[in-house]
C-alpha cells in the first residue's frame, strides 16, 4: 500500500467533505508508531490506549489551526509526548510517589504484562530504561526505538542539539552498566 503524504492528509482535511477520511489517512500513517512511543515512556498497555485516544482527538480538534512551520509528525509527537509526560506526573502526584517508585511500579507492570512478549534481554533493556530520568528514557526511545534525527527530536522537545547527543550519549553509558551488572535478576 503506497504511503500517504502529508501534505495530501492536510489538504483533504481542509475540506469538510474529505475531512473523515483524511484523519483516517493520518491514524493509519501514525497511530501504530504513537501507540509504542507512548507505550515506552507509561509501559501499560491499557493507559497507552487510553493516552493514544486522548492523543488523537487533541489532533482532531487542532488539526485545522496546524500551522505548517514543523513537520506533522513532529507536531503529533510533541503531542503524544506532552500528554505521556503529563499523565506520569498525574501518576506520581496522585500517588504522592518518588519518581523511582514509579519506576519500580512500572517495572513490576512491565514484568507482569501480558503484552510483554520480549525475551530476557529485551526485557532487561526495558528494565534499564525506566532506571533513566525521564527526560533521557524520552531522547533514548525517541533516538533509538523511533529513529528520529537529532533534529527532529530537538524540535519535538524543544531541546538544542547539542543537549541531545549529551543526553543520549549518557544515557547509552547508563543502560549499558546496568545491562552489564550481573546482579540483576529476572
Amino acid at each position: 500500500m503506497k504511503q500517504v503524504e502529508d501534505s495530501e492528509i492536510l489538504e483533504k482535511f481542509s475540506d469538510v467533505k474529505t475531512r473523515n477520511e483524511a484523519f483516517n489517512l493520518l491514524l493509519n500513517k501514525y497511530q501504530q508508531k504513537i501507540y509504542w512511543h507512548i507505550r515506552r515512556l507509561v509501559i501499560d498497555h491499557d493507559d497507552a490506549d487510553d493516552l493514544v485516544q486522548d492523543v488523537f482527538i487533541k489532533i482532531w480538534k487542532n488539526l485545522d489551526s496546524f500551522r505548517s512551520d514543523s513537520q506533522l509528525y513532529t507536531w503529533i509527537y510533541r503531542i503524544a509526548t506532552n500528554e505521556s509526560i503529563t499523565f506520569l506526573n498525574k501518576k506520581k502526584q496522585r500517588n504522592n510517589t518518588p519518581l523511582d517508585e514509579v519506576s519500580d511500579e512500572l517495572t513490576e507492570t512491565l514484568v507482569a504484562s501480558s503484552y510483554f512478549n520480549g525475551d530476557k534481554v529485551q526485557l532487561k533493556l526495558q528494565q534499564a530504561l525506566l532506571t533513566l530520568p525521564e527526560k533521557q528514557r524520552l531522547i533514548f526511545n525517541m533516538k533509538y526505538f523511533d529513529e528520529l534525527k537529532y533534529e527532529e527530536i530537538a524540535e519535538i522537545t524543544g531541546t538544542s542539539v547539542g543537549a541531545l547527543k549529551a543526553s543520549f550519549h549518557i544515557a547509552v553509558k547508563k543502560i549499558e552498566v546496568f545491562m552489564l551488572n550481573d546482579d540483576i535478576t529476572f
